[in-house]
């Protein structure tokens, strides 16, 4: 009996959820052009914080939220929502695949709240984008970024790839290491329901998530750490330990 409430409950929340992304994606058809920065950016915070609600997940935010850029976010990745979470608490320009971009309704979304867009394979995109970057926190944004480069089981962190910290480095800007999870209200521990790695399907990840028992979404924001005397390569171990550390459960 009740798996059955749980499957009820599901599918109310993705019912809920579809239409909330496509009244989203009306919303940026319709009047995004007309909004200022500072509009758009709080219009993306409530939307996606809304989407949380939703998918049944209460989100509990630890250290301190950036109020401003120039500041280039890490954090560790762990699913679909994992954007959605980190932009409820605050806005940020994320740096993704470029096959997103061409993603129907994702890319839409990704592209109205300010994604930089990048071609993994290329070294020569790549630097494209660490200017890109680099431009965006001299005026004054925050950018985020996953230097994993994919999603990870939640288990143990991924090696980070250092090449865009250069953007940081050149911009004379701080970073913040962030850490994500998503655990059990009641329990306390870790859940892998959101989880979309490997082979698994962006469906079954969905399911999983607005079937399961309620869950937090926990981000855990350490201290920015100064650009001044830094390498790429040494800094991107400091800010993975970081990470590490601040991605764990806090009760």
């Amino acid at each position: 009996m009740q798996a059955l409430i749980r499957s009820l409950v599901g599918l109310w929340r993705l019912v809920r959820m579809g239409l909330h992304i496509v009244v989203g994606v009306v919303k940026i058809w319709l009047t995004f052009g007309r909004l200022g920065h500072d509009e758009r950016n709080r219009a993306v915070e409530r939307w996606a914080g809304q989407l949380l609600k939703l998918s049944g997940i209460e989100l509990r935010v630890l250290g301190a939220v950036p109020a401003h850029g120039p500041l280039l976010i890490v954090a560790n990745h762990l699913s679909w929502l994992d954007i959605p979470a980190i932009h409820a608490a605050k806005h940020c320009r994320f740096v993704s695949k470029s096959d997103v971009k061409a993603w129907p309704v994702i890319g839409s979304l990704a592209s109205a709240a300010g994604t930089l867009f990048i071609e993994r394979n290329s070294r020569r995109d790549a630097m494209r984008t660490v200017s890109r970057m680099e431009e965006a926190m001299r005026k004054g944004d925050i950018v985020a970024v996953f230097p994993e480069g994919t999603t990870g089981d939640g288990h143990q962190l991924l090696p980070f790839h250092a090449n865009l910290l250069q953007s940081a480095i050149a911009a004379e800007s701080p970073v913040q290491p962030l850490g994500l999870c998503f655990y059990d209200k009641q329990s306390g521990q870790m859940s892998s329901a959101p989880s979309y790695v490997g082979d698994e399907s962006l469906i079954g990840s969905m399911w999983r998530t607005v079937t399961a028992p309620p869950l937090v979404a926990q981000l855990n924001y350490g201290e920015p750490q100064p650009p001044e005397g830094r390498n790429r390569r040494d800094w991107s171990a400091d800010l993975q330990a970081a990470v590490n550390v601040l991605r764990q459960v806090q009760r």
